[in-house]
């Protein structure tokens, strides 16, 4: 049972990185989305507050980049854990598909717009 506690260890703290991932990349894609809403209803030029946009995108190309990589992380882990004999383990979602070729449909949540 301790490999076993081990590994779900593991697989749980990989689990909650991934979390914490998707649920940054939609934070700051709902602060992009309220910046635009705000400065179009405040009748602002979108001259105004761009420098600030393009960096808080910039900032979701890298948690997108980051996503990635804990995503490749995921797939050599579970070739690892096939490799040294442990079978196949398994948390979290059990939706996710094995080559990552077709996509998992996520449903769109209309965020709450607010001026700041």
């Amino acid at each position: 049972m301790y490999k076993a506690e081990i590994v779900n260890g593991v697989a749980n703290e990989l689990y909650a990185t991934e979390q914490a991932l998707d649920a940054a990349i939609a934070q700051a894609s709902s602060l992009v989305q309220t910046m635009i809403a705000s400065r179009a209803e405040l009748s602002v030029s979108a001259v105004a507050g761009a420098q600030a946009q393009a960096k808080a995108m910039e900032a979701i190309a890298t948690l997108g980049q980051a996503r990635e990589a804990i995503v490749a992380a995921h797939q050599e882990l579970a070739k690892d854990h096939r490799r040294m004999g442990w079978g196949v383990y398994a948390t979290g979602p059990m939706d996710k598909p094995d080559d990552m070729t077709r996509p998992i449909e996520v449903p769109r949540v209309q965020p709450d717009l607010r001026v700041a």
